[in-house]
């Protein structure tokens, strides 16, 4: 069996000189990192597989019911023409992002980036269920094919099949709900090819990259590994290696530095990198060297924190900052975009939606009794809950003006729209000219009011006295 590959800053560590790859199996870690780490990696786990599950307002807390064109979120509900709105939301979680690495780094790939939370607290723990720990699996490698190692294999791409289906299903019940999706179940993959055959593909590509492509992803394809190095600065705080106290390393009792160069913090390296190099892109701020190198520091009886998180004046001897321009800057944009969501989503995002337009033809009818302009109002209930809806004059309207019939009452069905006809009178004695009127659309439940500002048109007032043909 070969010993571990030697990591170096000229080239990745996943692949060798002749361009193939090199398998890493990085040996499993005990410490406080690495239990906080995984508690929060089991909480997004938990949340992501229980939004759909979760009511609110009737709709699961998560639902992007694309086929009615309703997207639930939250307890918000938004339709087509309400999506602009998310521009707001995408602005303001990027500069949050942005926010939380120029003070932290590149925490989030290491914490709560779904690709790491599945593949370290998931995929990975299968592995070692199934072929033990980091040297017990190189061996398994270097092994000749024989019975067990078959075995080991089949299951372990069995179990990796299985979980990967199992995110894909949870991962369409974001689209179709859950109550559907186990309706196509039991009905058959043919009769609903199209949800079967998404179901199959992220099952295939979840598949491949656990169980094959792995570290790969983040450190080839992941752009925000390359985003770091524009993002933080000198004060960042990052996982980090103390040179100043480690060297120079060597054996314990054969050097003055703390380290000791046991190479445990390469071991555990999920990425394959050694952090004594340097701050790296392939790093992905896990904390495993963390945790490694603090129990390795506890059995010589040296201190602890010889790789923690620092930044890089902090290492120097230098001093810290911890608010600076970077990060008022992001904070001040993050807050900008989400306060902007909530004021739109407030005031533009309502439980229903109403349209106001004219109806085609003649632009009004008159005689000389009173001026008429008829309107189409179509109202669009986006609750789960039939909604009954009034139309009335508002108060803006011009004295005297009435609308046909007085207040209009319909009833609009859950997740549904309907079109009304109204018809605004404006008797002889009240008109004067072209002027705006106001429609206001009232729903209950809910106690919302919309109100539409519409032109009212008509002929000279003076020739209402020769009624029009």
């Amino acid at each position: 069996m070969a010993s571990p590959k030697q990591p170096n800053l000229d080239s990745v560590t996943t692949i060798n000189d002749d361009g193939s790859r090199y398998f890493l199996h990085p040996s499993d870690v005990r410490g406080l990192w690495n239990v906080t780490r995984r508690l929060a990696g089991v909480l997004l786990i938990a949340i992501y597989m229980l939004l759909p599950w979760i009511p609110i307002n009737g709709s699961p807390a998560v639902f992007l019911d694309v086929e009615n064109r309703m997207f639930h979120l939250f307890g918000l509900t938004l339709v087509p023409q309400d999506l602009w709105v998310m521009f707001f939301a995408i602005s303001g979680l990027g500069f949050g992002l942005f926010f939380i690495t120029s003070l932290l780094g590149r925490i989030w790939c290491g914490w709560a980036c779904p690709y790491t939370v599945f593949l370290d607290h998931v995929y990975r723990r299968i592995e070692r269920w199934i072929e033990g720990d980091a040297p017990a699996r190189r061996a398994l490698d270097a092994a000749p094919w024989s019975a067990g190692k078959l075995f080991k294999r089949v299951f372990k791409h069995l179990l990796y099949v299985i979980v990967a289906a199992l995110i894909a299903h949870v991962f369409l019940s974001y689209f179709v709900s859950l109550h559907r999706l186990y309706g196509f179940m039991h009905e058959g993959p043919l009769q609903h090819a199209t949800a079967f055959g998404i179901v199959a593909f992220l099952t295939l590509v979840l598949w491949f990259c656990f169980g094959y492509f792995r570290e790969q992803f983040c450190i080839i394809m992941c752009p925000y590994g390359r985003l770091q190095s524009a993002l933080t600065d000198d004060d960042t705080i990052n996982v980090g290696y103390d040179a100043k106290r480690g060297e120079p390393r060597g054996a314990k009792g054969k050097a003055q530095g703390d380290c000791i160069d046991c190479r445990r913090c390469v071991q555990v390296c999920p990425t394959g990198i050694d952090i004594r190099n340097g701050l790296q892109l392939e790093c992905i701020g896990c904390t495993a060297c963390i945790d490694a190198c603090d129990d390795v520091m506890t059995r010589v009886q040296r201190p602890k924190g010889l790789i923690r998180y620092d930044s890089f004046n902090g290492f120097a001897g230098r001093t810290r900052r911890f608010l600076r321009p970077r990060v008022y800057a992001y904070c001040a944009l993050a807050m900008l975009g989400l306060g902007a969501l909530t004021l739109v989503a407030s005031k533009k995002a309502r439980p229903f939606n109403a349209t106001v337009s004219r109806v085609g033809g003649s632009g009004f009818f008159s005689d000389a009794s009173s001026v008429r302009n008829i309107y189409k109002v179509r109202v669009m209930n986006k609750r789960n809950q039939t909604a009954t809806i009034t139309i009335r004059l508002g108060k803006e309207t011009p004295a005297g003006y009435q609308l046909s019939g007085s207040e209009q009452t319909f009833t609009v069905d859950a997740l549904d729209e309907m079109s009304r006809t109204c018809v605004v009178l404006a008797p002889a004695a009240a008109y004067t000219g072209a002027s705006d009127v106001v429609l206001e659309i009232h729903a209950d439940p809910g106690d919302v009011t919309l109100k539409k500002t519409v032109r009212f048109l008509g002929p000279n007032p003076h020739s209402l006295k020769t009624p029009n043909p």
